[in-house]
């Protein structure tokens, strides 16, 4: 069971800010994106999780990161409603939180090679917060590579055509970038 307490303080929900931008990012047309300051939405986001979830438990951290991404959602929708001028897109703002969940999901997948027993979801979890803080490391055209390839689904000629790279430099870029977050959790890995 996972508690936050009051005197836990607004830095124990620190360790979330990469991993809501990641999600954030992700979830965002492209064309609001220049509209809408997605730190501020995770600055919100974190500031209403320290105000809303004191008290509550939770049976363990994916429970928790369920909670904070549905405060996520919510933020998101209010931003695109003013960054849209009012109209509404009721498709879009059902949608965002499944799209958030799918999402994790995802940022998962990519990570685990041998992690994919369903009782570890607390572990999972853990590993998610650490790989959006692992891929914000990244250099901008490593970390935009992967996200294309394993996200949008994009092959190295759309990715190349967006990233304005040949195939061969974005192969390139996954390579070193994917090598890059296996050092990493190797590195985590050593030190627990």
């Amino acid at each position: 069971m996972v508690a936050m307490h009051e005197n836990d303080g607004y830095s124990s929900f620190e360790k979330y800010r990469e991993y809501l931008l990641f999600l954030a990012h992700r979830q965002l047309d492209r064309r609001l994106q220049a509209k809408i300051d997605l730190s501020g939405v995770v600055q919100q986001t974190l500031l209403e999780a320290h105000q809303a979830l004191p008290e509550m438990r939770f049976e363990n951290s994916a429970a928790l990161m369920a909670a904070i991404r549905k405060i996520l959602a919510g933020n998101l929708i209010d931003e695109i409603r003013k960054a849209t001028a009012g109209k509404k897109d009721a498709y879009r703002e059902q949608s965002l939180a499944e799209a958030l969940d799918q999402s994790t999901a995802l940022l998962e997948n990519l990570m685990v090679a041998d992690v994919s027993s369903p009782s570890d979801a607390i572990q999972r979890a853990e590993r998610a917060l650490q790989l959006t803080d692992a891929l914000s490391r990244l250099l901008p055209a490593e970390r935009e590579a992967i996200i294309l390839k394993n996200w949008e689904n994009m092959s190295l000629a759309e990715i190349g055509n967006r990233m304005e790279r040949t195939p061969a430099a974005v192969a390139g870029l996954l390579k070193r970038g994917l090598h890059k977050l296996r050092e990493e959790f190797a590195r985590i890995e050593d030190s627990q």
